[in-house]
């Protein structure tokens, strides 16, 4: 079990991108539900605001830390976190962990079109890679009862090893965790814009920025 780290009352995860890599497999392997949230500033500071937030961050199995001001918290509560582990560096991770142990993957939400492009992109590097799904659902606020049976519909026809989720933080957190019962997916993933950078659609920070913690 790996530690966590009280940032402003959430929980967030101290562990290094190896161990995590290692801890996912087994859970895919063993077939155990998990919740993995990636929460930069912002959403600390929504759970602040939003105590269902809140209990739904504490309630996650992994609260990986995505913002290098709470790696800088950390350090100043003398709680230091391990490493920070964003969505833009668990992406590529996951996509190749999955694809040299033929684990399956679902790519759910992200605007019209990005889904597809990214599916395309991860079969070029991986051709032996196993997407399963690609599902858009509509912009809205909050989803009808009916386009979230949908989604549900959609995960559960596939069966997905890992589950990524792309509707933004906290969003895409509340959603995976009010519909966790109800998925047959295994590892549970709030992605966040990582589909977006992953699939050449968007460019990520220069080094600096993400060192100086800008990003």
């Amino acid at each position: 079990m790996h530690q966590k780290v009280n940032i402003l009352g959430v929980q967030i995860s101290s562990i290094s991108n190896d161990d995590l890599l290692a801890e996912f497999t087994q859970h895919i392997l063993h077939k155990q539900k998990k919740q993995v949230c990636i929460t930069p500033v912002n959403s600390v500071l929504a759970a602040l605001k939003n105590e269902q937030v809140k209990t739904i961050y504490n309630n996650a199995d992994y609260v990986l830390c995505d913002g290098v001001p709470l790696k800088w918290a950390a350090s100043f509560l003398n709680t230091p976190i391990v490493e920070r582990i964003t969505g833009l560096d668990l992406l590529p991770n996951l996509v190749e962990l999955s694809a040299k142990n033929d684990f399956s993957i679902f790519l759910l939400g992200a605007s019209p079109g990005v889904g597809d492009k990214l599916k395309q992109v991860i079969l070029n590097q991986y051709p032996q890679a196993k997407i399963v799904g690609v599902y858009v659902p509509p912009f809205m606020a909050t989803f009808t009862a009916a386009e979230n049976d949908k989604m549900i519909t959609a995960v559960n026809a596939a069966s997905p090893d890992v589950l990524l989720v792309s509707l933004t933080a906290p969003k895409q957190d509340i959603w995976i965790a009010n519909n966790k019962d109800a998925l047959n997916a295994t590892l549970m993933v709030g992605i966040g814009g990582a589909f977006e950078v992953m699939a050449c659609l968007a460019k990520r920070a220069p080094k600096w920025a993400q060192k100086a913690g800008l990003e």
